[in-house]
């Protein structure tokens, strides 16, 4: 366990120096939007298109990996949303409750986290999972989230989703990435020596840049919240999501199903993963009860120091 905290401290480490230098001020809360732009727009596309490139399209494109990883994301959507819909929490509310427990924090924290723990072979399944997360889990879940108000307005709503996704460079990177790999192509000169750069700065720049929209969540954020709205949302995101994820891979690996044991804990350890921190950006833009959303990722991420590690612990 010492030798799995010695590689996990460091990125929750950098996580709790951008969530401090936020609540210390000396990190101006105005300065976070440039450091979102640059992580999303800038490094961490250049490592998700390194990665990509380096990777057998064959893994990138398997099927079976598609399949597992989907389906669990729907069905803790399904469960989160019985749960916890009803009473003060409408679909609004339960279908963005429900994106922070099926939606890791795969691309800012899980691609540097996993590849530095289980080395670059992790990074085909990461890149799988994030591309079913930004382009089907969180339509699907503001399509939901419409559905308090008309049909038409869930149909809107997916479709502007669909729109955000073209205009997110992160699918794109993995895209051209794959295409990359499968034509064999290969960047040289200062033109791979840039994206390189970019690439390195990718993972200290996210890891600190979570840290600081947690802290602005937090900071912004006066209504109060019960327990009970968000504490178990958290608890499903990192506890119920990995063990559903284990135990369909073993379910596909008994139907004959081929998985490799790298890949299955890849998957199950991007599950263990906290919240997406780009759910609260997404829940205020639609007007879900962002102090909530905010509330589940804050508690998901401080918690996961003790849950993730000892996930990979026991599975490594």
């Amino acid at each position: 366990m010492l030798d799995v905290l010695k590689v996990t401290f460091p990125f929750f480490a950098l996580v709790l120096c951008g969530y401090l230098s936020v609540r210390r001020a000396l990190l101006p809360q105005a300065a976070i939007p440039g450091l979102n732009s640059f992580v999303l727009f800038f490094a961490l596309p250049c490592l998700l298109f390194r990665f990509g490139a380096g990777t057998p399209i064959a893994e990138l494109l398997d099927p079976t990996v598609f399949g597992v990883y989907l389906v669990c994301a729907l069905v803790v959507v399904a469960l989160t949303l019985g749960l916890t819909m009803g009473g003060r929490i409408g679909w609004n509310d339960a279908s963005f409750g429900a994106l922070t427990a099926a939606f890791p924090n795969s691309g800012f924290m899980g691609v540097p986290l996993l590849v530095t723990l289980l080395g670059e072979r992790a990074a085909a399944p990461v890149i799988v999972t994030i591309a079913i997360d930004l382009v089907i889990t969180t339509s699907l879940c503001i399509a939901l989230s419409r559905l308090g108000k008309d049909a038409a307005g869930a149909r809107a709503a997916a479709l502007r989703a669909l729109r955000g996704v073209l205009g997110n460079p992160m699918p794109w990177a993995i895209l051209f990435g794959g295409l990359f790999s499968a034509m064999q192509f290969e960047l040289h000169g200062a033109v791979d020596k840039t994206i390189a750069l970019l690439a390195n700065a990718a993972s200290p720049v996210a890891l600190f840049t979570i840290g600081a929209v947690l802290a602005r969540s937090q900071m912004t954020t006066n209504a109060a919240t019960p327990w009970q709205d968000y504490v178990p949302v958290a608890l499903i995101k990192l506890f119920v999501h990995p063990l559903l994820v284990l135990s369909t891979c073993a379910a596909a690996r008994f139907a004959g199903l081929t998985l490799e044991t790298p890949t299955v804990v890849a998957l199950v350890l991007v599950a263990a993963l906290p919240s997406a921190s780009n759910v609260s950006l997404l829940a205020e833009r639609f007007g879900a009860n962002n102090g909530r959303i905010a509330r589940i990722i804050l508690v998901s991420t401080a918690a996961s120091f003790f849950s993730f590690s000892a996930c990979v612990a026991l599975l490594t």
